[in-house]
């Protein structure tokens, strides 16, 4: 069985996750969402999917970057 990196829960159908050089065992997606997902630098939810990108910061969707104060995104189509 392997250990969470994210909540310690041993489980035996953990999996593996490798980012940036760094490998993470999670025991469920929601733990490796909570680890390695980017927070909206506007309403600080997760962005688990595309996202938007303005100036170095992640936005959940172009409605969170325009509240923020960059202009011209989209959310992709």
């Amino acid at each position: 069985m392997a250990i969470c990196d994210q909540c310690g829960n041993d489980y035996d159908k953990a999996f593996q996750v490798t980012r940036d050089g760094r490998t993470m065992t999670f025991d469920s997606f929601e733990c490796a969402i909570e680890a390695c997902a980017p927070r909206c630098a506007h309403c600080n939810t997760r962005v688990i999917g595309h996202g938007v990108e303005a100036g170095g910061a992640i936005y959940c969707c172009a409605h969170c970057s325009e509240k923020a104060g960059a202009a011209g995104l989209r959310d992709r189509a």
